[in-house]
């Protein structure tokens, strides 16, 4: 194992002891911003944290209009300053907290069941796996190809 891999398998641990056991809700954070439909950024115990939401995959902000379209959700789920609980699973390999988050409700399946988030299928085994895949949908016309093979749902809509 090179040096660098060492020092951030060594960080990813500091930061996964600082939440607590995987899969238990954390302390409460308070959210600073949005990244895009996947991503944010909240205060937690002093510390500033990335977040990146589990189980979901959404469009990165420059794929327009669908990855403004998943932030703008995002916003409205979760507005700055709000406060949310984080469940983390793990820290991925950007150092980033990889988190089931709940605000007044389980944001990340809001986000499949308003559509602006797809399930991330080869993550999901922390979530509710069930409750993810029956949420899953299309976006209208837009699919990535991946989804349209696995979504019974989008084959029969578009």
């Amino acid at each position: 194992m090179r040096k660098d891999s060492k020092t951030l398998f060594v960080l990813a641990g500091l930061s996964l002891a600082a939440h607590g056991p995987l899969g238990q809700a954390a302390s409460a954070a308070t959210v600073l911003s949005i990244g895009d439909g996947d991503t944010i950024s909240v205060l937690e115990r002093g510390q500033k944290l990335k977040v990146r939401l589990a189980c979901i995959d959404a469009p990165e902000t420059a794929q327009t209009p669908f990855g403004v379209a998943s932030r703008n959700q995002l916003k409205a789920l979760l507005p700055l300053g709000s406060t949310v609980s984080l469940r983390v699973q793990a820290v991925d390999r950007y150092g980033r907290s990889v988190a089931e988050v709940i605000g007044k409700g389980p944001v990340n399946l809001a986000m499949v069941q308003s559509g602006h988030a797809f399930v991330y299928r080869q993550y999901l085994g922390r979530c509710d796996r069930g409750a993810y895949l029956a949420a899953e949908r299309c976006w209208g016309t837009v699919l990535r190809k991946r989804s349209l093979r696995r979504c019974r749902e989008c084959r029969r809509i578009c």
